[in-house]
This record gives C-alpha cells, structure tokens and sequence, in this order.
C-alpha cells in the first residue's frame, strides 16, 4: 500500500456511509408518504430504502490468501463503495383511516413500511461509522505528519 492507500481507504468509506445517512434521512421524512409514485394508475406507498456496499476489490477471503502468498507485499483493500440502493419487500403497514384520501374501500390507508425505531438505530450506526473513519483517517494523517518530522 503506498502513503496514501490509507487516506483512500477512509475517504471511500467515509462517502458511503454519509451516502447511507443521506438514505436513513429519506427514509424518516417519507414515513407518512402514500402517495410516492403512481404505478397503473393506483398511488403507490413509499417503500423503505437500503445502501447495499461492497469492497472496490476483491472478497476478503481472496485479499487475506494473496496477502499470505506474498508475505503481506501484495496490494492491500482499497476502499469500500455503494454497490446498490434496494426497496424493502416488507410488507405495508394497514392502517383503519376511512377518512383518508388514500383508504381502500374498506377504510384502510396502506402506509410505508418505514420503522423509525429501526432507522434511528440504523443512522446511529452509520454516524458511528463515519466518526471511526474520521479517527482513522486523523491517525494516519497523524502518523504522515511524523514521518514528515523524522525526515527533517
């Protein structure tokens, strides 16, 4: 890995998990949305969405074998970035609203299947995340700037 393999490593996570605080932050503002598109004519429920990542290389299984292989001179992972962002097939939330514009005949409104208990824990996570990044990030600056010393 050259000197700033791992300033790239930390960028590119620090990007997908503010990315997945960008989607958290859609889910919780749609989570009263029944009218999110309009699919055969019939106004469709905003559907809970997810940040899929993935490494920007190979599997680590085959990044641990070639680091073994080649005693740790091999490349090392470069980064982490957002492969896809997928709707949740969890099923709506039937609410009895029979003054609604949305409700059924039978008097129920079909309301999006966003949890805000589980996106609370979810943005949690990812604020988490980022600010582990941030300190990593910080230490290897931290750790260039000695070398920088040393080298006076």
């Amino acid at each position: 890995m050259n000197l700033t393999g791992s300033f790239n490593v930390s960028a590119s996570a620090l990007t997908a998990q503010r990315f997945r605080m960008d989607v958290i932050s859609s889910n919780i503002a749609n989570a009263e949305t029944t009218r999110a598109k309009v699919e055969n004519g019939v106004s469709v429920p905003y559907r809970r969405k997810m940040v899929v990542m993935e490494p920007m290389q190979d599997s680590f299984q085959k990044m641990l074998q070639s680091q073994m292989e080649n005693k740790g001179s091999g490349s090392a992972g470069q980064g982490v970035k957002v492969s896809a962002i997928r709707e949740d097939k969890s099923p709506l939330k039937p609410v009895y609203n029979p003054g609604h514009p949305d409700a059924n005949a039978e008097g129920y409104v079909f309301m999006p299947n966003v949890d805000i208990t589980k996106e609370m824990v979810d943005l949690i996570s990812a604020s988490r995340s980022y600010e582990a990044n941030v300190t990593a990030l910080n230490a290897s600056k931290a750790m260039v700037m000695k070398a920088l010393e040393i080298g006076r």
